[in-house]
């Protein structure tokens, strides 16, 4: 069984580098056969909606839509419902393969056995 690695990232375009850094580690660990849960808080929400990682960018990083697209492929994104509401962002709004969830499910997922957490 592969190992867990869950991954929240608060910073959108108002921290660009740390943004980056954290879909990179979640393609990355796609890439490496991990089983990657996403959580997009913060900033970072706006990425759920589709074409706003196309949007993004930062010179000498990776396209953040490519990013996106690979975690959506073999791993979990999750937008957090609060900063969902607090933007006005419904299930509706997301882009294909993006749920909407808590906090409790971002615990249990963290409190899992073989789960790396990060937080960026």
């Amino acid at each position: 069984m592969a190992k867990k690695l869950v991954i929240k990232v608060t910073a959108g375009q108002d921290a660009p580098e740390r943004c980056s850094q954290a879909f990179t580690v979640a393609a990355v660990g796609v890439a490496s056969g991990a089983q990657v849960s996403l959580w997009l808080t913060g900033q970072s929400a706006w990425f759920a909606l589709p074409g706003r990682a196309a949007q993004f960018e930062l010179p000498h990083s990776a396209p953040l839509e490519d990013l996106l697209a690979a975690v959506l492929e073999s791993g979990t994104v999750t937008l957090c419902s609060q900063c969902a509401a607090r933007r006005d962002i419904t299930e509706q709004d997301v882009r294909p393969g993006v749920r909407i969830a808590g906090a409790q499910l971002f615990v249990q997922e963290v409190l899992a056995d073989d789960v790396q957490a990060l937080v960026y």
